[in-house]
């Protein structure tokens, strides 16, 4: 959720989609679900592809083709003030754009608990008072949490199908769609799982000492 947020809340000048393969469960792994990308014989293969089309083809265009060639665009943007980019796909985008919406339902029916409501309950009482009354805020959230569970479940799954097929300008509300980073840059480090993705600059590493 903290990706999600860090996406959502970005400028659309600082949002990115980058291509990789749909079929990452497939790929070369060293640890884990994570497929390293920088250094895949595929992924370089493919992009130099999608580089070649897209010197022919208008950028929506080339989105609407891209899924048929066994690629994905994940979104992703630098956090600030780091050369570390995060991403996910459309799927975990949607799953927890759902999520948040249903938290914030929850959030909106649990008196004290949204930020702008903490003003008015700091001004009264001790702060062993207040710590009290935050806990059984919390509580009652989480224990609204867990009622909506096996509804949320429902509702989840719904979203997650629906995000694979959804344009990325829908999933943001936004009118236009992040720009397709189709340029390779030599100086960072790859890699994803199936729904997410991390790249860090190979230029902000520690040195390896044999």
């Amino acid at each position: 959720m903290l990706v999600y947020q860090a996406l959502r809340s970005a400028t659309p000048s600082q949002l990115r989609t980058v291509p990789v393969p749909a079929d990452r469960a497939s790929r070369h792994r060293r640890h884990g679900l994570t497929t390293p990308l920088e250094d895949d014989d595929h992924t370089r293969a493919m992009r130099a592809d999608l580089r070649g089309a897209a010197l022919h083809l208008n950028q929506d265009l080339t989105r609407s083709q891209i899924r048929s060639w066994g690629i994905d665009d994940f979104l992703t943007c630098r956090i600030p003030g780091t050369e570390v980019h995060l991403g996910m796909s459309r799927k975990l985008f949607a799953v927890c754009a759902r999520l948040h919406e249903e938290d914030l339902a929850i959030a909106r029916h649990t008196p004290g608990l949204r930020a702008e409501d903490q003003l008015a309950v700091n001004e009264r009482g001790s702060e062993e008072a207040q710590e009290e009354q935050r806990l059984a805020q919390r509580r009652i959230f989480h224990e609204q949490q867990e009622e909506a569970r096996p509804r949320l479940r429902s509702l989840l799954r719904e979203a997650y199908e629906r995000g694979e097929t959804s344009d990325w300008r829908d999933l943001l509300r936004r009118p236009e769609e992040p720009e397709l980073d189709l340029a390779s840059d030599e100086g960072l480090l790859e890699a994803a799982t199936p729904e997410t993705y991390l790249a860090v600059s190979r230029y902000d590493l520690p040195p390896i000492h044999a």
